[in-house]
């Protein structure tokens, strides 16, 4: 069986609109599974630049799927080891909520197994 590794990540800006109220933070970040295929989410990091916490949200067809709060001036990692197979077609995107005003960057890592 061949796989391939897939990954959403970067640095990203982001202002915040209330931490119960979640929304895209990159283009970037989303991806679709390719039809045929099946994927398998292995991890998240995340790391918050800000003096406040911050929650970033996977997202699964515009319906959140896992919360991951990060810390002021913190860092995360969640081995996520084949919680569930997210079969062709599904989006997957990494949202972001934070407290209403605040601005800063996030560092996120997304792994997937594409098979």
């Amino acid at each position: 069986m061949y796989s391939t590794p897939r990954f959403l990540q970067g640095v990203f800006a982001f202002e915040g609109k209330g931490l119960d109220q979640p929304g895209p933070l990159s283009p970037a970040l989303a991806w679709t599974v390719p039809g045929g295929a099946t994927a398998q989410a292995v991890y998240f990091r995340g790391g918050n630049a800000t003096a406040e916490l911050i929650c970033v949200v996977l997202v699964r067809d515009g319906v959140p799927m896992r919360y991951f709060p990060v810390g002021a001036k913190g860092d995360v990692h969640v081995p996520l080891r084949v919680l569930e197979d997210l079969p062709g077609g599904t989006t997957v995107e990494l949202w972001l909520a934070a407290p209403a005003g605040l601005s800063g960057n996030v560092i996120v890592d997304l792994g997937l197994v594409e098979i």
